[in-house]
């Protein structure tokens, strides 16, 4: 019998990616019994298409396949496909996660896996794009705008201007730097970083955050030693300040 079942779960269209013919076996299993509908790809090289013509509502993607990687396979679908991607790595390293994220995945989760805590991640990102597209278009527009001095950043075209240039932003940094310019002048905490963009509270070991706010300091300009558009709030957070942008 299905256990811990959500009406939001049910119909979910999922494609797993993944060569572990047990674990995807596991996987598949344990998210049909909350009525997903989950299929299984165990090669990179076939994922590719069957992503992009399928369309599924979220891909779980493993980082080691054969064919080619998911790393690989993210950056060739990012393009054309726009739903939520949930790596899966068995390399708990900074540079998976980093370069995951830099290329499109909105988020990852690290083998072992347990289910339970791949089932909370899945609903978190499946929650977080579907609250993306409530409301009107006009609506959206509206708010969606901002500016600050020779800074302008849009939710609605997704992208963002200092001194009259396109910066090249990931989806996740695009996301963390709108996270900050909606919230001027306030600490962000890590735990409510995390809450927001993924799902999830801050466990004191995850440092993905810190890792974002690093690579966006770069990409905005900002003193890497003494930061002063984003600041560091020791013991507290992050602040993005109105008066750093001229």
């Amino acid at each position: 019998m299905p256990v811990n079942v959500s009406a939001a779960d049910a119909g979910v269209r999922i494609l797993l990616v993944e060569d572990d013919v047990r674990l995807a076996a596991l996987i598949q299993e344990y998210l049909q019994q909350q009525a997903m509908d989950v299929s299984i790809e165990y090669r990179g090289d076939l994922a590719c298409q069957r992503i992009t013509t399928e369309c599924p509502d979220l891909v779980v993607l493993d980082l080691m396949l054969p064919g080619l990687d998911g790393l690989e396979v993210c950056k060739a679908v990012r393009p054309q496909y726009g739903g939520p991607i949930l790596m899966l790595t068995a390399r708990d390293e900074d540079v998976d996660q980093v370069v995951g994220l830099e290329i499109g995945a909105d988020d990852y989760v690290t083998k072992p896996v347990q289910p339970r805590v791949l089932l909370a991640r899945i609903r978190a990102l499946l929650r977080r794009f579907s609250q993306g597209n409530q409301g009107t278009t006009d609506e959206r527009i509206e708010r969606s705008e901002l500016c600050f001095g020779r800074f302008r950043i849009s939710a609605a075209a997704r992208d963002a201007w200092l001194n009259d240039e396109l910066l090249e932003l990931t989806t996740n940094e695009f996301e963390l730097l709108w996270l900050f310019a909606t919230h001027v002048g306030e600490v962000l905490t890590r735990d409510t970083i995390l809450d927001q963009l993924r799902g999830i509270g801050y466990d004191g070991l995850d440092r993905s955050v810190d890792i974002r706010v690093s690579r966006l300091r770069k990409k905005l300009g900002d003193n890497t030693n003494r930061p002063f558009r984003i600041k560091t709030i020791r013991g507290k957070g992050y602040l993005f300040v109105k008066e750093a942008w001229g």
